[in-house]
């Protein structure tokens, strides 16, 4: 009989409660939201779901040890009395990864990780006259080294690459969106694949795939090839098939509209390229097509969501852009809720709508507002508006 232990799913800023969600969906146990992060419990089996299954994880650890440390040799001396034996043959090959956040030991992660991997190399020379090799592309074992003021934490990265790398996307455009956001946004506006869902600026379409997956239950990393935890020494290959297949026993099929729009011809074909590796193209449905000249095409309830471009891949007057984005959703899409991303909280002010929603999200290292517009249908009249600028703060 498998007994829980605690692991921990990070994430991004501002997708932690959504997390916390989908682990109590899934069953995990004694959930915690934390910044960045969320700690629960589960056996090797939940381990090996929440891989697989979580959407908004960036990737899962299992502590293998916590505990206070004050300076260096501490550090060193803690990594050092673990049985790496346990974990890692000595032939084998490691990675370590570090974060540090202490005021007695250096906040250098490089160094915190070189320290650690001085302590792992030395147990198994003393043991074993032999050492493991670092290999930071495909490491047998992945340590992850967490410092927090006095509080060592030293855990296996069950995951190995981040979550965010589904497996799906061959194609891709200038600053895609990262999987993990998207899928993020899709599940803070509240869709579910009961109404329609248009991306209006879909790029290479990863918004379109996350919120399809979503709309039939597929599960989120589907079409990984590897987790970190098929390396490990007590790797149940039964057991990850039994999961995996009573996860895709509860796939569904929505059949309702997904469609995403793209001015620029090469954008299309990416998003479609990415839709077929997805196996989503009968879900999907990517147009060459302008949205400042589209319209509302499909009757009922609909989410438009999207990801404006911004910084770099704009080269227009923004002001006006962000104006046209408002006069469009405003004139051409009635009895929709419109929500989009972004880091130009000067430009939210020319939408000309008022938000009903303002979420603080991050989008790699930009801080960014995630905000909602309901579209009525009919003549609706909205309020005046102040200094031409959106009323809710």
């Amino acid at each position: 009989m498998n007994k829980d232990f605690k692991m921990v799913a990070t994430t991004m800023f501002g997708l932690e409660g959504v997390l916390a969600e989908e682990l109590k969906n899934l069953g995990a146990k004694d959930i915690e939201e934390s910044i960045r992060s969320v700690s629960f419990k589960g056996d090797v089996g939940f381990m090996y779901k929440a891989n697989i299954a979580l959407r908004t994880a960036i990737r899962i650890l299992k502590p293998i040890k916590v505990t206070k440390i004050y300076d260096e040799e501490d550090l060193y001396d803690s990594v050092k009395k673990i049985k790496w034996e346990n974990y890692l043959d000595v032939d084998g090959t490691f990675a370590i990864g570090a974060v540090s956040n202490s005021k007695n030991l250096p906040n250098h992660s490089h160094y915190i990780a070189l320290k650690s991997k001085d302590a792992i190399a030395d147990y198994f020379r003393d043991k074993f006259d032999k050492r493991p090799n670092v290999d930071l592309d495909y490491p047998d074992l992945k340590i992850h080294i967490h410092i927090n003021k006095d509080l060592l934490t030293i855990s296996l990265d069950s995951s190995g690459d981040s979550l965010h790398k589904r497996g799906y996307r061959t194609a891709t455009n200038i600053a895609p969106i990262n999987e993990v956001l998207a899928a993020g946004m899709v599940l803070l506006s509240g869709y579910t694949g009961d109404e329609n869902f248009i991306d209006p600026m879909c790029g290479s379409g990863t918004i379109l795939i996350e919120a399809a997956m979503i709309a039939n239950n597929i599960p989120a990393n589907i079409n990984r090839k590897h987790f970190a935890f098929e390396n490990w020494k007590d790797y149940d290959e039964d057991l990850y098939f039994t999961i995996q297949d009573a996860l895709l026993k509860k796939i569904r099929s929505s059949h309702f509209k997904i469609m995403g729009f793209d001015k620029a011809p090469s954008a299309v074909q990416k998003a479609k390229d990415n839709v077929i590796s997805a196996n989503l193209e009968e879900f999907i449905g990517v147009h060459h097509v302008n949205f400042f000249n589209s319209t509302k095409e499909v009757f009922g309830k609909t989410t438009i969501l999207f990801n404006p471009p911004y910084g770099e891949r704009l080269n227009v007057d923004t002001q006006e852009f962000y104006k046209k984005i408002g006069d469009t959703l405003k004139h051409n899409y009635p009895g929709s809720t419109a929500w989009f991303i972004t880091s130009d909280i000067e430009a939210l002010k020319h939408v000309g709508l008022r938000t009903s929603k303002r979420l603080e999200l991050r989008n790699g290292d930009l801080n960014c507002k995630f905000v909602r517009y309901d579209l009525y249908e009919g003549t609706r009249k909205m309020k005046p508006r102040k200094n031409n600028s959106d009323e809710e703060e």
